[in-house]
């Protein structure tokens, strides 16, 4: 494992088709000190994790985040799958501030910013319309997490989040630990406590794009939700409380179909969205200890990734509010619908929703959870 690393701004199609030579020229190209930056009086370092094909992952402190992913296409080059920057800096920004990384207390949405634990009303920052989103202005996102291990295959980060910071109850002891096995296969495994009963629901959020970042619309990309029913939203994207069959609507991805197929659909929720930023409740369809959630299929790289997880959901965003307000890594704009999200998580306003699966964590319990994203070759 190697600390202290810049990133590089190479997109697939510029790599060298040997898998050995891509490794080589993405590790000579990397500046430490351009990357590297004091956020807040702290510092913000990369990190590196590779495995035994080449596959090389790269992580920064500031938010726990994922900065870049590359990963063998069909051709056998090294393709940066996860938009991020160059520059620690970058992550520094109110106006596109999820980029990467983790979310939490609470992932996605709690309407108007307000919920009741043991008849105490807990008042949230509101930073989404009239909606607290992923944890608030700061959150878990823009917190400069500590590192607590390291090894050659994974990574641990650790932060608290102090009570009352956002409105959240409870000292919240957070851990995320990333690991890189040689089936190409990315863990997230997260880990909390808390001293006062609280809500919890930590995912993360990197936008994908499995053609290669900056290398232009998802829209092609071929996509396969495990999930029989979803969970509407009102015209604040807050959960209606319904769950909704899938069948015969927009949202049917129980067969892959692109995600461009019925995207521009006459449809309510579409208009919501502005395409696609729902919660699919997922048909614990199981592969081991995992439930299946997802499968997406790059149109160009003909890069498969695969997602389980052990959540009972999974947030599909298509990047609808992606508008050039950032530059990533390669030099190009976030523009509009470039990348996707896939978040696995607990559903969208939990807290507010007693007929959802609960997010509530008291003191004494552990809070667990795990995801993986597993990429191959169709």
């Amino acid at each position: 494992m190697s600390g202290l690393l810049t990133y590089c701004c190479l997109s697939c199609q510029q790599m060298n088709s040997s898998k050995t030579a891509s490794k080589d020229t993405v590790a000579a190209l990397m500046d430490t000190s351009s990357f590297s930056a004091t956020i807040d009086t702290k510092k913000v370092h990369l990190y590196e994790l590779t495995n035994k094909n080449g596959v090389q992952a790269y992580f920064t402190n500031f938010g726990a985040r994922v900065v870049g992913l590359w990963v063998p296409d069909k051709e056998g080059k090294l393709c940066d799958v996860v938009l991020g920057f160059s520059k620690a800096s970058d992550y520094n920004n109110p106006k596109e501030p999820f980029f990467g990384t983790i979310v939490g207390p609470f992932g996605n949405r709690i309407a108007k910013g307000q919920f009741k634990l043991d008849d105490k009303n807990y008042t949230l920052a509101v930073n989404n319309g009239p909606n607290t989103l992923h944890g608030g202005f700061k959150g878990v996102h823009f917190a400069h997490w500590t590192l607590k291990k390291a090894d050659r295959s994974s990574l641990t980060f650790a932060y608290t989040l102090p009570d009352g910071q956002e409105g959240f109850p409870g000292n919240i002891q957070m851990e995320v630990t990333y690991t890189l096995n040689d089936k190409n296969e990315l863990m997230i495994a997260y880990r909390a406590e808390t001293d006062k009963k609280t809500v919890i629901n930590l995912t993360n959020h990197a936008y994908f794009n499995l053609n290669g970042e900056g290398s232009g619309t998802i829209l092609d990309h071929q996509l396969q939700l495990f999930a029989n029913q979803y969970t509407p939203v009102d015209s604040t994207l807050i959960p209606t409380g319904q769950l909704a069959e899938v069948k015969g609507t927009a949202f049917d991805f129980t067969s892959p179909k692109t995600i461009g197929k019925d995207i521009n659909a006459t449809d309510r929720q579409l208009t919501y969205g502005k395409g696609y930023d729902h919660n699919f409740v997922l048909s614990k369809e199981k592969e081991g200890e995992w439930y299946k959630a997802a499968q997406v299929v790059g149109d160009k790289s003909g890069i498969i990734m695969d997602i389980l997880t052990t959540e009972p959901g999974i947030q599909f965003y298509s990047g609808n509010f992606m508008n050039e307000q950032v530059q990533l890594k390669n030099g190009k704009k976030d523009s509009f619908r470039t990348a996707f999200c896939l978040e696995p998580q607990h559903f969208p306003d939990a807290p507010n929703q007693p007929n959802f699966p609960t997010t509530i964590v008291s003191p004494g319990q552990v809070y667990q959870t795990k995801s993986l994203y597993r990429f191959s070759i169709k």
